[in-house]
């Protein structure tokens, strides 16, 4: 196998046929129906784009795909406003949500922007292997979800006024029969406005069974000077207790960078955003533009940072916790620091799963 092929093994696997039934779920086709594909009418007649996106009523919970069956979701694109005119936030403001084979609770619960790695309520692009953002907005999914009886998937508008022009679009194949090792997709989102000083960020705790870690996303508000992201990520698995398995070097080291993320231009040392297939660091920004008119662009120092365990799951047998501190350094020593920590945690899990945390109310969701 060439090296390209061992990078991107959908491209070596093209040529071979396998069983299965592709279907699209739109606004249009919301059931994904057989032959039922591009029939509403626009100005231009039937047929002619006539349904491209769907207005989520403020309050309620659209659901925008109930499947039935055995299959894989492949792949799901959505895209909307990331502001109106009774505010901002609508990426926060917007909870995604999947249900797996019937069960009360979802296994994912995750507001819609930071789910794509756009954290704070902005958007940024993202070029990695299973999360794609595009110009202007465009979010794309790539994480394979296997589903053995059914798949729900639902957006709940917890903004203060509809949201017109939501556009989404889900891919997945139905199969006949799924491997028995085959596990489920998870995704949980948390959130400390203020960490504890000395204590560190719970990314995801609760998690019982099997299964592999595959990803994590932070959104990280720097609230005290100096280099922030000394602190060591740490993974406790199969009955750890005080000490962990897995302990990383720095959080910087964790997603790949080296040395604060700094390059100097003009003799000042600045961050550098980078997007690749695993780990990137695609959002940086100490300024903020949503309410400039009034009170100016003065803000906290925003970080958005994604690492993906694809080609390094962390496997798990029994259960899995997963913490990162807040450690900086002043030039001189270590120091405790208290920050704004955002989180998605990725996982696959057999069922059944232990119940998330409570979202936090929307109010409480608001990047600082």
């Amino acid at each position: 196998m060439s090296q390209n092929q061992g990078f991107i093994p959908e491209l070596s696997a093209a040529p071979f046929l396998t069983q299965g039934r592709t279907r699209w779920i739109t606004a249009e086709n919301p059931t994904g129906e057989k032959g039922q594909g591009g029939k509403a009418a626009s100005n231009l007649g039937i047929a002619r784009k006539g349904k491209p996106c769907i207005t989520l009523p403020q309050g309620e919970t659209v659901v925008l795909a109930d499947i039935h069956g055995t299959g894989i979701l492949q792949h799901f694109w959505i895209t909307c406003t990331n502001a109106t005119s009774k505010g901002n936030f609508v990426l926060r403001d917007l909870v995604l949500r999947i249900y797996w084979d019937d069960e009360a609770s979802p296994s994912v619960e995750v507001p819609l922007g930071d789910f794509f790695c756009n954290g704070f309520g902005e958007r940024c692009k993202v070029n990695s292997q299973p999360i794609v953002v595009n110009p202007t907005g465009g979010m794309n999914c790539y994480f394979p979800m296997p589903f053995r009886q059914s798949a729900k998937i639902t957006i709940e508008n917890q903004h203060a006024e509809d949201i017109h022009g939501f556009f989404y679009q889900f891919h997945y194949t139905l199969v006949d029969l799924l491997p028995e090792n085959t596990a489920y997709f998870h995704a949980q989102w948390r959130r400390e406005n203020i960490t504890m000083e000395g204590k560190d960020y719970t990314i995801l705790d609760g998690v019982k069974g099997k299964g592999k870690y595959v990803g994590t996303y932070l959104a990280w508000a720097a609230l005290e000077r100096y280099w922030w992201g000394e602190g060591e990520i740490k993974f406790y698995m199969d009955g750890d207790e005080e000490w962990p398995t897995l302990c990383g070097t720095g959080t910087e080291d964790y997603f790949g960078g080296a040395w604060c993320f700094y390059e100097k231009e003009n003799g000042i040392p600045v961050e550098v955003p980078y997007s690749t297939p695993y780990l990137g660091y695609p959002f940086y920004s100490k300024s903020d533009t949503t309410l400039k008119e009034k009170f100016g662009e003065d803000s906290v120092p925003m970080h958005g940072l994604y690492r993906w365990h694809l080609p390094d799951p962390i496997h798990f047998e029994s259960d899995l916790r997963v913490t990162i501190q807040q450690i900086g350094h002043n030039s001189r020593e270590l120091f405790e620091r208290t920050d704004d920590v955002s989180s998605v945690a990725y996982w696959y899990q057999m069922e059944p799963h232990a119940d998330f945390p409570i979202l936090l109310p929307v109010h409480r969701r608001w990047p600082r």
